[in-house]
């Protein structure tokens, strides 16, 4: 049981003391190769874990593209890694994420992105043995997800390799995962962020989350991708299973805009975190090993509004999911004293 901490808002101390537990993992953004801010707001990240315990899952952004992602910045950032796992910080590496939709710089560029995730691996799995690295695609509900900024169209780098149809034109139709998939020994983890956004396009209505959508979005049963009923590849399957690697939802929360009124803002959270406590859900994932609430409230540009994402930050709602939380949710061990304090 994780959490992506809106840190410039509370510290990981305060957080656990809302939810009752110290939360796994603790998510923090940064761009790579790094703005001048960056290593220092890293490092505050990691030294309140290294006082609560708990994993660092670090998401990198290479906002200057993938070209920028070198041999040179890529030994930085294990030093640095290599320094936190010293101190008694593990770190995981979620390294351009979404890297299969159109809006990143990084996105839809199969080859050069391989290239870049196999870069950084090599540094991090040879100088921070603590430490490990996370492939996390989107969730493929829109896939190619045309009219973003970087997507790839005929004739660009990278076109031939996503139609993987071979009929000149990508589609959902063709695989939204593989392509950019860097290899198993270059990726320890798998993740997917599942999100419930609303169940009709375009998207963001504050309502229920349809029965069973947690699992379908998953495996790719869901159909509310294009409102068809075309299926997905089964990520859990295909990643979780086939390539053995232990699976995370680093990201999950259920849209809820202002406005709604208090009864109805619970019953769409409930009705969220119900899905994912689903005891079936335990027994029937195996492999699924991290799950991180989003607990910000922040404006969200496809919505135009404010969303509230959070579970802690209302009493009410706080105490409800803080009951719901399953027996087999692992927290971090209370830290030991052995290690440097992180400067």
């Amino acid at each position: 049981m994780g959490v992506n901490l809106e840190w410039g808002k509370e510290t990981l101390a305060e957080y656990a003391g809302k939810l009752g537990s110290r939360p796994a993992v603790a998510v923090s953004f940064a761009d790579f190769p790094f703005a001048a801010e960056d290593p220092a707001l890293i490092a505050a990240a990691a030294e309140q874990l290294r006082q609560e315990g708990g994993t660092l899952l670090l998401t990198l952004e290479p906002q200057q593209g993938l070209a920028a992602v070198t041999a040179e910045r890529a030994d930085e950032l294990a030093a640095m890694l290599a320094g936190f796992n010293t101190s008694g910080v593990p770190v995981i590496v979620r390294f351009a994420h979404e890297m299969n939709g159109s809006w990143y710089p990084w996105g839809q560029q199969p080859a050069e992105y391989i290239d870049a995730f196999r870069r950084v691996s090599d540094a991090v799995h040879g100088r921070a043995p603590g430490s490990a690295m996370m492939w996390a695609p989107n969730y493929a509900g829109g896939y190619p997800f045309a009219g973003g900024a970087h997507e790839a169209r005929p004739g660009t780098a990278g076109f031939a390799a996503l139609d993987t149809t071979g009929d000149g034109v990508i589609t959902s139709d063709d695989e939204p995962y593989a392509p950019y998939y860097p290899g198993d020994d270059a990726v320890d983890w798998v993740g997917m962020s599942l999100y419930h956004w609303g169940s009709t396009y375009p998207w963001g209505e504050s309502e229920m989350p349809e029965d069973g959508k947690f699992v379908e979005q998953l495996t790719g049963a869901y159909d509310g991708k294009n409102g068809d009923d075309s299926m997905l590849p089964d990520f859990y399957a295909d990643y979780g299973v086939r390539h053995g690697k232990p699976v995370a939802i680093p990201e999950t929360a259920a849209l809820v805009t202002d406005g709604i009124g208090d009864l109805r803002t619970i019953n769409i959270k409930r009705a969220w975190w119900e899905q994912v406590f689903d005891p079936a859900v335990h027994e029937r994932f195996p492999q699924l090993k991290m799950v991180n609430w989003f607990e910000w409230n922040k404006v969200e540009p496809e919505v135009g509004s404010a969303v509230d994402w959070t579970v802690v930050e209302d009493a009410t709602v706080r105490a409800e999911f803080t009951a719901a939380m399953p027996e087999w949710y692992l927290f971090a061990d209370e830290p030991d004293d052995c290690g440097e304090q992180i400067s």
